[in-house]
């Protein structure tokens, strides 16, 4: 494994990072909630957004692991890079072929990037702090509790 020195995060950028993805997440229910269309189209746009964010902070963990010189199989590589496109993908032909406004779609798009790129942040942030802080490393035990 590599052992870079790693930076911990400003706070300025850990806020900017919970900021975007709370500005993306909120405005795209938001916009869900008042939208008039019908309930499975919601539902559609709903999943598409949970699948983006999870798949956005996977693949950004399996970059990362490479990156740091940890395994991480081809196969999940790989199903992290199409489950990332699939959810860009999906949200482009449903807002393609939805009966919305040119302005709603870009809202949508828009807002659904934003999430993207606040949950690939905020991992990011994750990530560096816990390579700041090595007394709190996953895989090690924590000392014990005194009684």
């Amino acid at each position: 494994m590599n052992q870079a020195t790693t930076q911990q995060p400003s706070f300025a950028f850990i806020a900017a990072s919970w900021a975007a993805l709370l500005a993306g997440v909120v405005a795209y229910l938001l916009g869900l909630w008042n939208a008039g269309m019908q309930l499975n189209e919601k539902g559609y746009y709903f999943t598409v957004l949970v699948l983006g964010l999870f798949a956005a902070v996977s693949l950004q963990k399996s970059v990362r692991d490479r990156v740091e010189g940890l395994r991480v199989t081809g196969i999940y590589y790989g199903l992290c890079w199409i489950a990332t496109l699939l959810a860009v993908a999906l949200l482009g032909i449903g807002l393609f072929n939805a009966t919305l406004a040119p302005s709603e779609k870009g809202f949508y798009g828009m807002a659904f990037l934003l999430a993207l790129f606040g949950a690939i942040a905020v991992q990011k942030n994750t990530r560096d702090i816990q390579a700041a802080r090595p007394e709190f490393r996953d895989g090690e035990a924590l000392p014990p509790l005194q009684e």
